[in-house]
């Protein structure tokens, strides 16, 4: 039997959670079955400072804590949890820590897994944040280009209005966007193109991704887990009728679906990579026979495929997480 674990988890507002929906709730629910110890904690209440000498006079070392409670789970509609007094959690005490807040991967978001390094190897962070900071969704999934649609990542307009030129229908989106948001697609006679770019870029310093639209998208933008690179399951979702975007936070249907051979083939080319580099629990989205993003941030659907087939994907994910803070 795996020993308790003192398990932090770095999250948006417990109270802001979906309990029917929610990736991270379902992972918190399964430690706690496990008898292990939670804390909750947001971003905004971490602290690094220089911490005390240590006792054989070796230098001073740097300590990450956060403000947050120690907290039970239920699943209960209004009353899923449960805080104990606010305290000052020592994050190198901790065995596990949980990063599950929700994009935007901003400078906050790359602050967060500086801090989150200082305390390993002592604590195992989930997903390793400096595999996180260095493998955004929407530009990991470049290492693999014979499994993508054409893609373009640019600042540059010429360079969009060629790529648009070259491939007519296709699909612009914010490199580090998430859920869909400004997310557009681009048909051959639409005449905003220019209008998007000016506006874009009159708020944002970061570059746009531009893919060929894929008409597959219709039948679904399937959700795959991984979990240390081995596929576990999928959920499908649907656009809604009138919507290129198949996010669930965006009107998106989820359907029942299987792995077929060409899923396969793609997480066997990525997972090495993925367990490499210490990203345990991962979303890719594969659209027909194209990989189109690898999320390793915050990933979701894993109460999604529960619903359709009876497989609680957080228990692999808690035995991987076991196993590695036992070995």
């Amino acid at each position: 039997m795996a020993r308790l674990l003192k398990v932090a988890v770095q999250m948006d507002p417990i109270e802001t959670v979906n309990i029917d929906a929610d990736s991270t709730f379902a992972l918190m629910l399964e430690a706690q079955s496990r008898g292990h110890a939670l804390w909750h904690y947001e971003v905004r209440h971490m602290a690094l400072k220089e911490g005390v000498s240590r006792p054989s006079g070796g230098k001073r070392e740097q300590r990450l804590f956060a403000r947050g409670h120690k907290v039970k789970v239920a699943r209960r509609d209004g009353a899923h949890f449960e805080f104990a007094p606010m305290e000052t959690i020592d994050l190198g005490g901790m065995d596990v820590v949980l990063m599950r807040q929700d994009p935007p991967f901003d400078m906050a978001y790359i602050t967060a897994t500086h801090m989150l390094e200082h305390i390993q190897p002592g604590t195992l962070v989930v997903n390793d944040p400096a595999a996180v900071r260095n493998a955004p969704e929407k530009i990991l999934v470049t290492h693999f280009p014979d499994l993508m649609p054409p893609t373009l990542i640019t600042w540059d307009t010429e360079a969009i209005r060629s790529f648009r030129a070259e491939y007519k229908d296709i699909i612009v989106k914010p490199l580090f966007g998430n859920g869909g948001a400004g997310v557009f697609r681009i048909k051959p006679d639409d005449e905003n193109l220019g209008a998007l770019l000016e506006m874009h870029f009159a708020r944002s310093r970061e570059p746009l991704m531009l893919q060929r639209y894929e008409s597959a998208v219709r039948r679904g933008d399937k959700r795959i887990i991984l979990v240390d690179g081995e596929p576990m399951g999928a959920v499908n979702r649907v656009p809604a009728e009138g919507e290129a975007r198949s996010n669930m936070h965006v009107g998106g249907r989820p359907e029942k679906s299987p792995l077929t051979a060409r899923d396969l083939e793609i997480c066997k080319a990525i997972g090495p990579t993925l367990r490499d580099q210490g990203l345990i629990f991962v979303g890719i989205d594969v659209i027909g026979d194209f990989l189109t993003e690898i999320n390793v941030t915050s990933p979701t659907g894993l109460q999604e495929i529960a619903r359709f087939d009876d497989v609680h994907l957080e228990k692999p994910i808690w035995d991987r997480i076991e196993a590695k803070v036992g070995a």
